[in-house]
């Protein structure tokens, strides 16, 4: 049996469990300035979370079925969220021609005015990447986006965008760099997508 990065024994020997034990330390930074803002706006952390999504991504996404698969939440959940946010007047829902029953998310000014704001929370973890030189940042986002792959294909992470899993994308191999086909372009790995608006899903 693998012994719990945790246990302060086995973290100290192994530097595996260190670089799990500082993910989560990470993710809990994340926590404390999200659930900063949101106590400073009377909104709940996963309020403040759509909101963000609503600003940065298109219609298509901005639906009630993608956001409970985006936030790893059941649909009545994330209804009920959808609901409060339209209490507050900070999203307003426009139902689709064809399916009255299916409806749009659109932000209202003062929902954007709110997403704008709060989705700089991230800013004091902004400060040491800012720092890293154009290598260590280019490492770091390459074994980052690694261990979201693997997440998302053993079902742990049920939505992610990136190039690693879109069916444009060519993967290098030694010295031939990657290629994205829709684009019609090589790409750098500093030039790797985490969210991309153009992704495809492989079949």
């Amino acid at each position: 049996m693998n012994k719990s990065p945790f246990n302060l024994d086995q973290q100290n020997q192994s530097t595996d469990s260190r670089i799990i034990a500082a993910l989560e330390r990470i993710s809990q930074a994340f926590r404390v300035l999200l659930w900063n803002e949101s106590k400073e706006l009377s909104l709940s952390p996963i309020q403040i979370q759509v909101l963000i999504f609503l600003l940065h991504h298109s219609d298509e996404k901005r639906k009630i079925t993608y956001l409970a698969d985006e936030f790893n939440m059941t649909k009545p959940t994330i209804s009920d969220t959808v609901k409060s946010l339209e209490q507050k007047k900070l999203i307003r829902k426009a139902h689709e021609q064809n399916d009255t029953r299916s409806y749009i998310i659109h932000l209202t000014k003062k929902g954007k005015n709110i997403a704008e704001r709060t989705a700089a929370f991230t800013n004091q973890i902004q400060v040491p990447i800012n720092k890293l030189n154009a290598d260590d940042k280019e490492n770091l986002l390459l074994s980052l986006m690694g261990v979201i792959h693997h997440l998302n294909k053993t079902g742990v992470v049920t939505i992610q965008r990136m190039c690693l899993s879109c069916a444009h994308f060519k993967p290098g191999k030694g010295k031939q760099p990657h290629f994205c086909k829709l684009l019609n372009k090589e790409l750098e790995n500093s030039e790797l997508r985490i969210d991309c608006p153009e992704y495809q899903i492989t079949n």
